[in-house]
């Protein structure tokens, strides 16, 4: 095995727990913010469940947006991404270890809970945002690296719904402590990771004009932008939805997330590998409209049964569409600004994740789940075919890695 093989598989790792860290909080959340102090009666925060949970992924997202990108800039500034990654990890895992331990040391202010939560997401960010951005430093084509980061975060998403639906059930705190103790291990394993980034170092101004100059960057932060707020509204909206149309528990609920993220998951890696040959924009353009019908679906269902279908439909699909995506950020970025712009990529992800949440749960909380579901499915259609042209004109102008995903320039 080579050593970038080697490295792309303890990568992918790190990868993995970091995002399991994170979806192990999804299925209770609504039953954590209660334990943390979500109170109706005091906190103008927590008018209802809903209204809580939102807020507290909201509050994370929140800190992905307004720290990822100061991140990027330091590691492509110095050249080095494994001391950045081994701050953020510990210092993420402060943050889960200080939230569970608000319910020990005596209740506070939703909104001290919150501060806390943005905390633990802006150091958090670091660790995901730069464990990807290595990467994108390896060799062996980006559909390849950007399909061991996808198959990684599907299956810590996959596993990390079930997982963390059944520690709820055992203490609603439990999610933020085995959260905490993935973190410390991410920031020791990294050190078995050679650092190929490269060394020349350039100053902050330098990287964010040379991302600036590169506008096609757009279309892969769109498609991440659109397709992210489908997971956030899966993560809020989806969740409780299926508890309050099928009467699931929280740990059923976890299986129901599953049968999306397993097979977004398991199809990361070939589907990554299937974009280096055939191009990116079939499986961009092609899979997003499809997804977005699946999302339609969904809401559609008449039936436990025909829900799950649904969602192993739509996590095929997501796998088709993910990878693809990421890889055309690495194709668009230059060597030495792939620290930034994998972070504008998370940018626009982690809007993408408020998005979801924000959206879906004002949608779902007024209007009802069926237009919900038809508002988030549209948009992903949506995307897809406003960028048609946009496809079509970057393909008709000369070499295109959206067409033939072979390396060339825009």
């Amino acid at each position: 095995m080579s050593s970038s093989d080697r490295d792309r598989i303890v990568l992918a790792a790190l990868v993995f727990a970091v995002l399991f860290s994170q979806v192990l909080l999804y299925p209770g959340v609504a039953t954590l913010v209660q334990t943390l102090g979500a109170d109706g009666a005091t906190s103008a925060f927590a008018a209802t469940a809903l209204d809580a949970s939102m807020w507290f992924l909201v509050a994370e997202f929140a800190a992905y947006v307004a720290f990822v990108g100061v991140w990027g800039l330091a590691s492509d500034a110095t050249g080095r991404r494994r001391p950045f990654i081994v701050a953020g990890a510990l210092t993420g895992a402060v943050g889960y270890a200080a939230l569970a331990a608000v319910p020990v040391f005596g209740a506070i202010p939703f909104a001290g809970v919150l501060l806390l939560r943005v905390f633990q997401g802006a150091m958090t960010i670091g660790a995901f945002s730069l464990t990807m951005t290595m990467l994108m430093d390896l060799e062996g084509g980006h559909g390849r690296n950007m399909g061991a980061a996808g198959i990684a975060i599907g299956l810590g998403a996959a596993l990390g719904a079930p997982v963390g639906g059944q520690l709820t059930e055992l203490a609603p705190v439990a999610p933020l402590l085995v959260a905490a103790a993935l973190l410390v291990s991410v920031g020791a394993l990294v050190s078995f990771v050679g650092e190929r980034a490269p060394d020349e170092r350039r100053t902050a101004r330098a990287l964010v004009e040379g991302v600036r100059r590169r506008p096609t960057l757009s279309i892969p932060y769109a498609f991440g932008f659109v397709d992210r707020l489908t997971a956030g509204f899966f993560a809020l909206v989806g969740t409780l939805y299926f508890q309050e149309a099928f009467g699931l528990e929280a740990g059923t609920t976890g299986l129901m997330l599953a049968c999306f993220f397993a097979p977004f998951a398991l199809l990361q890696y070939p589907m990554g590998a299937l974009s280096d040959r055939i191009g990116r924009t079939v499986p961009i353009v092609v899979g997003s409209v499809c997804y977005g019908a699946g999302i339609l679906a969904v809401g559609a269902a008449p039936s436990v049964a025909t829900a799950a279908l649904a969602m192993v439909g739509v996590g095929v699909l997501g796998a088709l569409v993910a990878p693809a995506t990421m890889a055309l950020v690495s194709d668009l970025a230059e060597d030495r600004e792939r620290g930034l712009a994998m972070a504008g990529f998370n940018i626009a992800g982690s809007l993408g994740f408020i998005g979801g949440f924000l959206l879906g749960g004002t949608v779902a909380g007024r209007y009802g789940y069926e237009l919900a579901f038809l508002v988030v499915g549209g948009l992903e259609i949506a995307i897809a075919v406003v960028t048609v042209p946009v496809f079509l004109r970057l393909s008709l102008g000369g070499p295109d890695r959206l067409q033939t995903g072979d390396g060339g320039d825009v």
